[in-house]
């Protein structure tokens, strides 16, 4: 995040922060009367010479002021979020998601705009919650490391994937389950148990509260284990897209170790099984695990189908 946010800075944020708080003492106009700070772009300039801006120092909101980083933070993870939310359930809804869903018995009415509602309305209360994990990041409270030559041991850069796909698995797998408790379900996850079929517009219609805590384990990990930053930023995106992707309601079985689509559609329709991310591992250990099966309406219409094209 520390090398993703100086390139904002440079192209982005140090002009509009310069627009809306100046300093009229080092303004941009006067620029070339004062040295620039020689660690701005520190974290880019490991990869690339990005100079900054000429409004690099223009605000009274300088780069290091935690007021600003928190607020650019915020912007970054709710403009991300947001984007990767509606593109990618857009593109899922329009290529993979079977619309005869749409008709299903369980299906509620207006269903995909009340989970965009829910969503849009839930990503920047988890952007503000996610924002203290950040600015740990940027201020190098986490073992966040540059390049593969900086790894504990040799094959850690491969080793890194897996150790992240487990811990978070692992994370989110008791956290899932711990909210379907009784004293906490009714007003912290039942809102997402809505969607009893969902749509990939379901992936972030969360309560913010819930959202949040799902997310936990993938901020946690870097402040345990060292992570190279551009598999960070992989991952971030692969686990947002993951997200959208299992909630495309696909009923087709395709693996006994991925808790894919077809695993956590189970999950929304039986409520207390399936309750991990990535893997089936912890769901088979904790007694949770549901095989995948075909839904009795899809079942029905695909019968159906094949009736009347043996008839024609």
């Amino acid at each position: 995040m520390d090398v993703f946010l100086d390139v904002l800075d440079t192209f982005v944020f140090d002009r509009f922060y310069a627009s809306i708080a100046p300093d009229h003492f080092t303004g941009a106009n006067n620029s070339t009367l004062f040295a620039q700070d020689p660690n701005l772009n520190r974290h880019v300039r490991v990869y690339y010479p990005l100079e900054p801006s000429q409004w690099a120092e223009s605000s009274v909101w300088k780069r290091d002021d935690i007021a600003r980083q928190s607020f650019s933070l915020f912007l970054i993870a709710w403009v991300f979020a947001m984007i990767m939310y509606l593109v990618g359930s857009l593109i899922l809804y329009h290529t993979i998601f079977d619309k005869r869903l749409l008709k299903h018995p369980r299906y509620l009415p207006n269903q995909i705009q009340l989970e965009i509602k829910q969503g849009i309305s839930s990503i920047p209360v988890i952007s503000i919650l996610t924002v203290p994990f950040f600015l740990a990041e940027i201020r190098g409270w986490s073992k966040l490391y540059d390049f593969s030559s900086e790894a504990p041991f040799w094959g850690y850069t491969y080793l890194q994937y897996a150790l992240f796909i487990f811990f978070t698995d692992s994370g989110i797998y008791w956290i899932h389950r711990s909210e379907h408790h009784p004293s906490v379900y009714r007003w912290l996850h039942k809102p997402h148990h809505k969607w009893a079929v969902p749509t990939p517009f379901a992936s972030y219609a969360f309560h913010p509260l819930d959202g949040w805590a799902q997310s936990l384990p993938y901020h946690i990990f870097p402040m345990l284990f060292p992570l190279q930053k551009c598999a960070y930023l992989g991952l971030f995106a692969f686990v947002t897209m993951w997200t959208v992707f299992i909630h495309d309601a696909e009923y087709v079985a395709s693996s006994v170790i991925i808790n894919g689509a077809s695993c956590h559609t189970m999950h929304h329709l039986y409520f207390n099984y399936n309750y991990g991310q990535f893997l089936t591992f912890w769901d088979r250990v904790g007694g949770t695990y549901r095989t995948p099966k075909g839904d009795a309406f899809m079942e029905a219409n695909e019968k159906s189908a094949l009736a009347m094209k043996k008839k024609a």
